[in-house]
């Protein structure tokens, strides 16, 4: 039996991704703090003797006994709104989290992925983003804590493979969206649809016209997991290349949710990206994967989770 730790692993998609793993045969052992993660994410696994969870910030010392074939590291806040108010954290996990990470992985002599993000693509200047693209990020704007730590861990697991031969895995993860996202985390779908929801005013930052390509989490996970069990060692994207825009987004959630709300306009907030697109060539043809699940098929899903949210 295969053993994964996945770090991060009681947030949205860290437990959806230890989930796949037990279904797939390995045993599993969370690490997260929880400051963003949630022990509710996880709890339905508890009974199952492969899984165990353990209360760990992954900045210190990693040690877990015993035989490690896989490392995930999915532990930093994801949500403009975590990584805002917790701006030293997402520098520090993406940065000692991650060589911690890979020091322990190359203790274990396992294999390691880390989840990296379109973000490092920043304000992108040539569409859709293909990964031999460098970016157009601002280093010390309010979000330049979220992207420079992750391409600051895409630099050190590069180094750990190429000084050390740690075989390592880079995937650059487009927005998703499923059940468990944090109904407060300020990213579009959570936000649209509990505003809907409650009949609020639904809000869209600028004039709406900015676009993103949302793909459903169990797409975006049998990617990654793909990934992981391939032999590709630069960075792939991972996401759903139909795009849209979030004025679009906002009133298909309002139609899905029969709601009345209105949608209102905000100022759009400092370096938010114009577009957002990624080109999959790489993971069609290297992983054999594309993204299956449709909007249509998705987003009701998605809105029944937020729903039962609400209600409790």
């Amino acid at each position: 039996m295969k053993t994964s730790v996945v770090t991060g692993g009681a947030g949205f998609l860290g437990s959806h991704l230890s989930e796949r793993l037990l279904n797939e045969g390995h045993k599993v052992i969370v690490l997260d703090n929880l400051i963003t993660g949630s022990v509710g994410n996880i709890e339905h696994l508890f009974s199952n003797k492969y899984f165990s969870f353990i209360q760990y910030d992954v900045t210190n010392f990693i040690h877990v006994p015993g035989d490690i074939h896989y490392v995930w590291h999915f532990a930093s806040p994801a949500s403009p709104i975590d990584y805002l108010k917790l701006p030293i954290q997402t520098l520090k996990v993406g940065s000692i989290g991650t060589h911690k990470a890979l020091g322990f992985t190359k203790a274990k002599n396992a294999r390691f992925l880390i989840a990296s993000t379109s973000e490092c693509y920043g304000d992108p200047e040539i569409h859709p983003q293909v990964e031999e693209y460098w970016g157009n990020v601002n280093p010390v704007g309010p979000r330049g804590v979220y992207d420079e730590a992750k391409r600051f861990a895409e630099a050190m697991t590069m180094a750990y493979h190429r000084y050390h031969g740690v075989e390592t895995r880079i995937v650059r993860i487009f927005n998703t969206y499923g059940e468990r996202m944090r109904i407060e985390d300020g990213r579009a779908i959570p936000a649209f649809a509990s505003q809907a929801l409650r009949a609020e005013d639904v809000t869209v930052f600028g004039d709406g016209s900015q676009t993103r390509s949302v793909c459903y989490v169990s797409d975006l996970i049998d990617g990654i997991y793909r990934l992981m069990m391939s032999d590709y060692t630069m960075p792939v994207n991972i996401g759903n290349p139909e795009e849209l825009t979030m004025l679009d987004l906002a009133k298909e959630i309002i139609a899905l949710t029969n709601s009345k709300s209105k949608i209102v306009f905000k100022e759009l907030p400092t370096d938010d990206p114009k577009i957002r697109q990624p080109d999959i060539t790489k993971a069609r043809t290297i992983l054999g994967w594309e993204p299956k699940v449709s909007r249509k098929e998705g987003l009701p899903r998605t809105i029944e989770y937020f729903r039962k949210a609400i209600a409790k």
